[in-house]
């Protein structure tokens, strides 16, 4: 009997993932589902991605949290469309959530919508939101190991920004074993070494997201 509630639970939002990703194709956004452990820094590279791109490309952000809208002042505060979604206890984000959130915000106007998951490296990956491109971030203080640990959301994520590379000297953190681990359980995945204190790296990612924004469909808005 359980095992049939969970999959119906899967199922709707499957469904509901499947009608979103309807929407985002409709409108021409290109949805980037990002994740990470909490303190990665998903928040540092939202508003850095802002920075780069707010000129070039029409951006909203949908902001996941257990509590507070903490998160959600910061972006506002870079004069962009945000939806915060309180989970009220939950650790991921799933369709439905994402459904109501996009009745709040003007999808003709966007070319890129990203959504900041809950802060977890498990349960956020086993919820499709109907995102074009899912995105992770891992902090060198986290260690290289973390893919081995939490595979599945390092197996289906599109993108692997390692952040805080600036700690580097400070930790025993093996970024070429990272690479090979990841080399062997995802072998498309993107990689990208970046810093939100320092800002090094970050050019290359928004480059990146730009040309993935234009590959979905819709130039740039500015």
């Amino acid at each position: 009997m359980d095992i049939q509630i969970l999959e119906g639970v899967f199922d709707a939002n499957e469904r509901i993932a499947r009608e979103n990703e309807a929407l985002f194709r409709e409108h021409g956004v290109l949805a980037v589902n990002l994740m990470a452990s909490p303190g990665a820094g998903k928040t540092s590279l939202v508003s850095r991605t802002l920075e780069l791109l707010s000129g070039e490309l029409s951006i909203g952000v949908i902001e996941g949290d257990i509590a507070s809208s903490v998160d959600a002042e910061k972006i506002k505060s870079y004069g962009v469309p945000v939806v915060q979604i309180n989970t009220g206890g939950a650790c991921h984000l799933d369709a439905a959530m994402i459904r109501e959130a996009l009745g709040h915000l003007d999808l003709f106007s966007l070319d890129l919508l990203i959504i900041e998951n809950v802060g977890n490296l498990v349960c956020p990956a086993e919820f499709n939101l109907g995102e074009g491109l899912r995105a992770m971030i891992l902090s060198v203080a986290e260690g290289h190991d973390k893919p081995l640990k939490y595979p599945l959301m390092f197996s289906q994520s599109h993108v692997l920004l390692v952040n805080k590379i600036d700690l580097l000297g400070l930790s025993d953190f093996d970024t070429g074993e990272l690479r090979e681990t990841i080399r062997r359980m995802n072998p498309a995945m993107e990689i990208f070494e970046v810093s939100c204190r320092t800002g090094e790296g970050l050019q290359a990612w928004a480059d990146w997201l730009k040309r993935r924004v234009r590959e979905s469909g819709k130039e740039g808005n500015p």
